[in-house]
């Protein structure tokens, strides 16, 4: 099982045009091979949104079995104030 952050991306809403100020993603993905337990996938998943605050936007099935987990949480910016 393989895990990998991506960069920080802008959503867009429709029409191409940026969402909105505070719209930022930061996006895991869970890569599960064919081999691999079922149930350690979805634990893993679970510790993921639990603990991390991650949520589940989308998750696929390959043909050979393997699996595929897009996680998100949305990256606060936080203004200094000194």
């Amino acid at each position: 099982m393989k895990e990998r952050i991506l960069s920080t991306t802008q959503s867009l809403a429709a029409g191409g045009r940026p969402a909105g100020p505070g719209r930022q993603y930061e996006y895991l993905v869970l890569s599960v091979g064919p081999g691999d337990s079922l149930a350690d996938a979805r634990q893993r998943v679970r510790e993921h949104s639990e603990y991390g605050r991650w949520e589940l936007e989308r998750s696929r099935l390959y043909m050979g079995g393997g699996r595929q987990y897009w996680l998100r949480r949305k990256v606060m910016l936080v203004e200094r104030t000194a």
